[in-house]
């Protein structure tokens, strides 16, 4: 009777603690956690999902050591491989997080995770090129998911790829219409690629939505100045900098689209230039 509810006490525990996890309450689930690996230390699922918990607020070192306890259980847990990763690239370990989604990748070549988070690491390593065979792998191993053909999109708009990022950007809002940021990023590189009227008709669709978004503000008032349109362009500018003066402010000194209004008094009133 009383192994039984043991048993059942660590179900509820277990069920609790996923609970939270999917409330987005990651300390609580430790809690419960815990409770389960002091009854029972080698409880996979329990060491996995309070390595995840660890990671979100950020206890990059107790993740590991979470994620390692899961190694010495199964050497090529990829999941176990994979989450090491992200927790030494957090803690700025860049090879040693290579080496670990090197090691996912190699026990489970399907894992598409951790091809995506290599990529993710080349690009901030500036290494495009390879970043792309990386999120490619990804879109290929787990073609459902739009996480790396997003990011594709990210890299190949710095390599100066319009077409090719803006293609990637209308792939994954056409398989998911309601992936905001990838359509988004459909107005930015038709922007990019000087068709500021159809990315203003896309900004004004999210911005019916999300009025008070500065990044959609600011880049309609982009596309505004682009077309010639500099009093509706320094208005939106103007309310874009209400929201968050320094860093607009630093944005629009920068902007090449803006240069011609250098001259502008009311520019440079906004802007402090």
């Amino acid at each position: 009777m009383g192994l039984f509810g043991s048993k059942e006490n660590m179900e509820d525990l277990m069920y609790n603690a996923m609970s939270l996890m999917e409330k987005n309450q990651p300390k609580g689930a430790i809690t419960l956690f815990n409770k389960v690996l002091n009854q029972d230390s080698k409880n996979t699922q329990a060491l996995l999902n309070k390595g995840l918990a660890l990671n979100q607020i950020k206890k990059y070192s107790d993740a590991v050591t979470c994620f390692d306890k899961l190694l010495e259980i199964n050497p090529k847990d990829a999941q176990a491989l994979n989450n090491i990763g992200i927790a030494m690239a957090e803690m700025k370990n860049i090879q040693g997080a290579s080496e670990c989604y090197d090691k996912a990748i190699e026990a489970d070549p399907k894992n598409a995770a951790s091809y995506f988070n290599k990529g993710v690491l080349l690009d901030k390593l500036q290494e495009c090129e390879e970043a792309l065979e990386f999120l490619d792998k990804a879109i290929t191993v787990d073609p459902k998911k739009h996480n790396a053909m997003f990011y594709k999109g990210i890299v190949l708009g710095k390599m100066k790829k319009h077409e090719e990022a803006l293609n990637c950007f209308e792939n994954v809002h056409r398989k998911s219409p309601s992936h905001m940021d990838a359509f988004f990023h459909v107005g930015i590189e038709l922007a990019e690629l000087d068709k500021h009227e159809k990315a203003i008709e896309i900004f004004d669709q999210i911005l019916a939505k999300h009025k008070d978004n500065i990044n959609i503000i600011y880049a309609k008032s982009r596309s505004k100045a682009a077309l010639g349109a500099y009093p509706e362009s320094l208005e939106l500018l103007k309310h874009a900098i209400t929201k968050n003066p320094k860093t607009i402010r630093e944005w629009a000194k920068k902007e090449k689209i803006f240069t011609q209004l250098h001259n502008n008094d009311k520019f440079r009133a906004l802007v402090k230039l």
